[in-house]
């Protein structure tokens, strides 16, 4: 239990150190290049935060889990939005670009809505079950490239001209403390959620309630404890571009490659609320946005009371 416990202790170290390293080190990498930091957040951070993601889609395709993968996704991108970004909106407004307002939030919400289609054949192809087959992944990709050519357009055309502070690293040391943190990151998230787990289970927690909580959380903490740091800070833009990110890496490679690799998931089961939650989760960010173009502590708030509700209900249905 003491050796657990230890671990648990510096897991949240690694994370909190790592998200801090990981932070400075994406914002120097915008600023030797002249990016936009937002460009950052939406590839090198996002990409990233979302390794413990891809990681266990992988593991789970292999171990012939798909409905993992899409349960871990789902999770993922619901709890990216109320949890991390109420959490963050709490900590401080967070300022949402208009570029981001009218782009990178309607392709997160096309991209749910695609994924949310192609999932449900009982409700839109007339089929006895819902299956997600090879050419469906290939058809994510396909979008997801959409999103791509907008990053390549985003880094020949717009360069960062509103920062004028020096860089804290050079460009070899932004490169080499980027991987350092995001190491730091995924093992740091892999020894609390596996700690934890082992803990729960000593002090007679259940393994349905230890999947519900400390398994589905795990994987997001990363993203979690990059955007807090980042909001205290004051990089808003990776706080926003980390999570926007995220949730479109979830779709487009999470599901995307392993469905295109490893063929269908079939046989899919999910609750309407989960699908529902997903999506409202987008509109309301992008509606909160496109009105002030902020999140302000009221908007985090309301976040995390839907993210309390939500997580309560899927609690209480499962026993």
């Amino acid at each position: 239990m003491l050796l657990h416990i230890l671990i648990l202790i510096i897991g949240f170290i690694m994370l909190v150190k790592g998200a801090d390293i990981f932070v400075d080190a994406a914002s120097s990498l915008a600023k030797n290049f002249h990016l936009s930091p937002m460009f950052i957040a939406l590839t090198i951070v996002a990409f990233g935060t979302s390794a413990p993601e891809f990681a266990v889609s992988i593991s789970a395709m292999l171990s012939h889990s798909g409905e993992m993968v899409i349960g871990n996704v789902i999770g993922s991108n619901i709890l990216n939005i109320l949890l991390i970004l109420g959490i963050s909106g709490c900590v401080h407004s967070l300022n949402v670009k208009n570029a981001t307002v009218k782009k990178e939030l309607p392709i997160t919400i096309l991209i749910s809505i695609l994924f949310v289609v192609l999932m449900s054949d009982i409700f839109f192809a007339s089929s006895t079950s819902n299956v997600l087959t090879r050419s469906d992944g290939i058809v994510i990709l396909l979008f997801f490239t959409i999103f791509l050519y907008y990053l390549f357009s985003i880094m020949r055309n717009k360069k960062d001209e509103d920062s004028t502070e020096p860089p804290k690293y050079n460009i070899l040391f932004s490169f080499i403390f980027t991987f350092l943190g995001i190491i730091c990151l995924i093992l740091g998230s892999k020894a609390v959620v596996s700690s934890a787990s082992e803990i729960a289970k000593m002090i007679g927690i259940s393994e349905r309630i230890v999947a519900l909580t400390i398994v589905a959380l795990g994987t997001s903490l990363p993203e979690l404890v990059t955007s807090v740091i980042a909001t205290k800070k004051g990089e808003y833009d990776i706080a926003i571009g980390n999570v926007v990110g995220s949730n479109i890496f979830n779709i487009g490679i999470v599901i995307g490659i392993p469905l295109t690799i490893f063929g269908a998931i079939s046989s899919i089961s999910f609750s309407v609320i989960d699908l529902i939650m997903m999506l409202t989760s987008a509109i309301l960010l992008f509606l909160f946005s496109f009105k002030t173009h902020k999140i302000n502590r009221t908007e985090g708030i309301i976040f995390l009371i839907l993210f309390l509700l939500y997580y309560g209900h899927m609690i209480i249905t499962c026993f």
